[in-house]
This record gives structure tokens, sequence and C-alpha cells, in this order.
């Protein structure tokens, strides 16, 4: 039988539940470690961008609607369908990521979609309160989510960190955008093929990849965007991000990158992850009426 060729895949965006390919139809290549071809990804334009704010925008009433437990069921079930394509994820962390330990890394992945469908029906209790008042009237304050938030994956995780940065940001409400990281695009549309097959409304979690670098102050500067989490540490970045996102008042998180290791420590877990994306609302109601 004659040599053939091998049909490499041609991964699209993930925008508004579906599989788009990219406005400007430019690709990117991701390599393994001994620079051997993995596979295609679509190269995200402005105007792929500009796409994905407005299927955020449109999804997060709904998804900021839903009841908390129904999230968590949502976030359980991506652990789930994560967890059903481990040996898949394992292979991708070793060739495209070039994972120390891959199998300790997807478990964590999972264990972190688990971990916060448990917090989904707790943040209310424990974030809001019911404050003492010189009068009559009662007085509350309850978290709501911020909105739309652009997740800027971190680089040194493959996997982990991805998850946990996305999994902190909708289990309150918020609709996100995630630019894939530069180094492991693949696991980031593999992931984005878990969601297809989970129960995630369309449009509540969109994942571009693109060189970020271009699209980093178009992230600041649109203003349907509510909040960006950075964690690459990159100070000129931040800095930018800064001077673009002042003049709409957008919520900046930024830390520093951290390892696989790291990610899977309790210390990058928690409701204070949570509360880096919820608004606190506080409401007065006269007594007895």
């Amino acid at each position: 039988m004659a040599d053939r060729l091998k049909v490499n895949k041609t991964y699209k965006l993930y925008i508004g539940g579906a599989f788009v390919r990219s406005e400007s139809g430019y690709t990117m290549s991701s390599h393994d470690q001994e620079d051997n071809l993995i596979a295609h990804v679509c190269k995200a334009s402005r105007k792929d961008l500009r796409d994905t704010v407005k299927a955020a925008r449109s999804a997060q009433k709904g998804w900021a609607g839903r009841t908390a437990y129904n999230r968590g069921q949502i976030l359980y079930r991506i652990g789930e369908m994560l967890e059903a394509r481990s040996t898949e994820f394992e292979d991708l962390l070793i060739r495209e990521a070039g994972s120390d330990d891959p199998k300790a890394e997807l478990q964590a992945s999972v264990d972190r979609c688990v971990y916060y469908a448990g917090w989904s029906d707790k943040i209310d209790a424990i974030l809001g309160s019911v404050n003492p008042i010189a009068g009559s009237f009662f007085g509350f304050t309850v978290p709501e989510p911020t909105g739309v938030v652009a997740v800027v994956a971190d680089e040194a995780s493959g996997l982990v960190g991805m998850v946990s940065q996305i999994c902190s940001a909708v289990v309150s409400g918020n609709t996100v955008i995630v630019i894939a990281p530069d180094r492991a695009p693949v696991i980031a549309m593999e992931f984005a093929e878990v969601l297809a097959t989970s129960d995630v409304p369309k449009g509540v979690i969109n994942i571009l990849t693109t060189e970020k670098a271009g699209l980093m102050t178009h992230l600041a500067s649109h203003r349907d965007i509510n909040a960006i989490d950075y964690r690459d540490g990159d100070a000129a970045v931040e800095q930018s991000l800064l001077d673009e996102g002042a003049d709409n008042l957008k919520r900046m998180r930024f830390s520093d990158s951290m390892t696989a290791a790291e990610w899977n420590e309790e210390s990058a877990q928690g409701l204070s992850e949570i509360a880096k994306f919820v608004e606190m609302k506080s409401v007065w109601h006269p007594v007895g009426v």
C-alpha cells in the first residue's frame, strides 16, 4: 500500500456554542516538543472578538438568571465530560504543553470543575448579608455577577489554570471570553469540544485562539467587556491594559503566572477567586410592606 499524507486537523473558534472559522481566514500551527505538527488552529481577528463579545453579552442575562444549583450541575457535567476524555488530554498535555505530570494536571482540572460546582449555591449565603439598619427598614447586600469577563489564560499551565479561571468566573453568573494560551491552543480547543458536548448554554463560555499580543488592547478598549483576568505577570502588558481600560472603568485582575503544580494547590482556589468578579448590591425595603 502506498504511503499516504496525514490529514491534519484545523480547529475552529468556539463562539456562541458553535465552531466557526476565523473571519480573517488565517491559521496558526501547533507543534509538539520535537517540533512535529500537532494541528492547525484559527487565528482570531478583531472582528472575531467583537462577534464573541456579542455572543457572551447575549447569553449573560439568561445564565445569571438560572438557579445557582443549575449552574453547579452544568459545571459538574463539564468535569464529567473532561474526565471521560482523560487519555486524550493527558497525551496532549505531554505533546503540546510539555507537562511533567499530565495525569495529575488532568485530575486537578476535573476536580476544579467539581469544586466550583459545589460553591454555586453557597455564594449568596456567604458573600451576602442582612445589614443592621437604624430605622424601620430591612437592608440586604447580595452578590451579582460583573457581566462579561475576558479570561487571558495562564501561559504556564496547559489546562488546569485555564479551567480554574473559567470556572471561578462563570459559577456566579458571568459569561467569559477565553483567549487560549499561545503554547497550548489545541488543548484549549479540545476543551471547547468538551463544552460543546456538555450542558453549557451557547455563549456562556467562548474560546478564541490567536496571538495574544494582537488582541490585548482591544480587550481593554471594548466597552462591552466588563472585566479582564490576566495572569501572565507581564508588567508592560498590564500597564497597557490599565491605560486602555481606564477610559471605560473596566475591572482588572492581574496575577503572576503559575505552573500546573501551583494551580493544583488549595491556595489557587476558593471563594476569594469567585469574589473577584462579583459586585455587591445593597437593597433597602420598608418593614411591614
